[in-house]
């Protein structure tokens, strides 16, 4: 991360034992693994020059040409509110995506709490005018690693346990 011109990186989407990505998965326009129909894949993170956006898979069209896409899931935050039916008793490190209200993205990481915790905690406590709309859960447990830059230029980042298949990063405009 620190070689490129990134501002923070999380783990990306799912993978099997052989680190073939399970789902979507494009970079720089194109498609390393396709898109796929899964219970838990329900959500695509897409971006272009100007532009990301999270898409429930139904919404999501290739003929968009995204420069980059993962797919992951479950979503967490839909229309800005919580989503009902996520789990509720499992505590994990977890990775997520969202895109707020004013069309800025953001990534986060968490300890110890539950899918239905996590949804909860980004469409209800978030500060100011920093309103979630859609919030995407990324590959989490094991896998959950975070990395940002600092202002003053050095990094601060909390290590995966096991190795990862790809990374999702917000690099300045």
């Amino acid at each position: 991360m620190s070689r490129g011109d990134f501002l923070a990186a999380v783990n990306g989407g799912y993978f099997d034992p052989d680190y073939r990505p399970i789902g979507l998965l494009i970079a720089e326009g194109a498609i390393v693994a396709p898109l796929q129909k899964a219970r838990l894949l329900t959500a695509v993170l897409s971006a272009w020059p100007k532009k990301v956006q999270i898409s429930r898979v139904a919404e999501f069209s290739l003929a968009q040409k995204p420069d980059a896409a993962v797919e992951s899931g479950p979503m967490i935050v839909d229309l800005g509110k919580s989503v009902r039916g996520l789990e509720a008793t499992k505590l994990a490190r977890r990775t997520f995506a969202a895109i707020t209200s004013g069309d800025r993205a953001a990534l986060g990481f968490a300890s110890d709490v539950t899918l239905a915790d996590l949804s909860l905690i980004l469409a209800t406590t978030m500060p100011g005018n920093f309103k979630i709309q859609r919030a995407l859960n990324l590959d989490g447990g094991s896998s959950s690693a975070f990395w940002f830059k600092r202002a003053n230029g050095s990094a601060f980042s909390i290590g995966e346990q096991k190795v990862v298949r790809d990374f999702v990063a917000i690099a300045p405009k």
